[in-house]
């Protein structure tokens, strides 16, 4: 019995070991910033490429002076249209260096909407939902101000806030058609109030949404959207071998918790529509779960060429 009892504590500490050492590299890899590009084949023939810099889930708090510089220095990138796909406050004091952080990219046209912890402070929750999947009854911690934080950010910037807002927009010598919902995670979408066919002579419907809830992409994609940016999942935030994203913390199946995919709709008229997906894998993370594995957080470079 003493050998079983020796061979105990080692395993024991074997997978101690093995935890920690999981849990560090999960904490370095959360502030591995990282530029994905991708492109989307998505445009008419001949059209000029356009370059989209998709920004999402930041989770800011006032002390993360790396992640705010990082954001400053994508600038060199150069993009024609920045968009910004919520859940970017994660204190009520973010909000001034958030701004002033993003101040070298106000020189380009940009266009957001909130995310669904944009509206209250985080509070700590079990981490089992990164697993398990989300807890609807989470308790939400005190307001955010969500309104003077978006109407701050357009004075600063001239970029335009989309939430249920539809209009064309002059950006890279194309005209864009771009709409934008509320966050779907807290059903305050309203996708009828953006609903209507691109206008003739549109060069590229874009849809914004934090959340890539299902309903929401099947409005989209049936309305003849071709491009729609979310975020939200983290990208699954905890990736493993062989099986990818856990969760997505939403309707989507866990298969586009980020990157780009197709979406296929079949409405009424029994036409089959379809449309591109862009999922951010984001940012940040909750302070209360900072930790990523197999997920670095990231800002990506859509370049929208058109296709074959």
């Amino acid at each position: 019995m003493p050998g079983g009892r020796a061979l105990a504590l080692r395993a024991v500490a074997a997978l101690g070991t093995a935890g920690a050492a999981t849990v560090g590299y999960g904490l370095y890899e959360r502030g591995s910033y990282t530029l994905t590009r991708r492109e989307v084949p998505v445009l008419a023939p001949d059209s000029t490429p356009l370059r989209i810099l998709h920004l999402s889930d930041l989770h800011v708090l006032p002390r993360q002076t790396g992640k705010l510089h990082w954001l400053g220095e994508l600038a060199r990138v150069v993009p024609d249209l920045v968009a910004l796909t919520g859940d970017v406050l994660s204190h009520a004091d973010a909000s001034g260096p958030l701004r002033q952080a993003l101040a070298p990219l106000y020189g380009f046209p940009g266009v957001f909407v909130p995310g669904n912890n944009d509206y209250h402070v985080p509070r700590p929750r079990s981490p089992h939902h990164y697993i398990l999947g989300p807890d609807e009854a989470a308790p939400k911690g005190p307001a955010l101000d969500w309104p003077g934080f978006a109407k701050d950010l357009t004075l600063d910037s001239g970029w335009r806030d989309m939430t249920h807002v539809h209009e064309v927009l002059a950006v890279g010598g194309l005209r864009l058609d771009v709409r934008g919902v509320d966050d779907a995670r807290l059903r305050r979408d309203r996708a009828d109030l953006v609903s209507a066919p691109p206008e003739n002579g549109v060069d590229l419907a874009l849809g914004l949404s934090h959340t890539p809830e299902p309903r929401v992409l099947d409005a989209f994609t049936a309305d003849g959207v071709q491009l729609t940016l979310s975020g939200h999942t983290h990208g699954g935030q905890i990736r493993l071998p062989f099986v990818g994203a856990l969760v997505t913390n939403c309707g989507l199946d866990r298969g586009r918790a980020r990157g780009l995919s197709r979406w296929h709709v079949a409405p009424e008229t029994g036409t089959v529509r379809s449309s591109w997906l862009h999922v951010s894998a984001g940012l940040g993370t909750s302070p209360f779960a900072p930790i990523r594995l197999g997920c670095r957080p990231e800002a990506t470079l859509l370049t929208l060429v058109p296709a074959s």
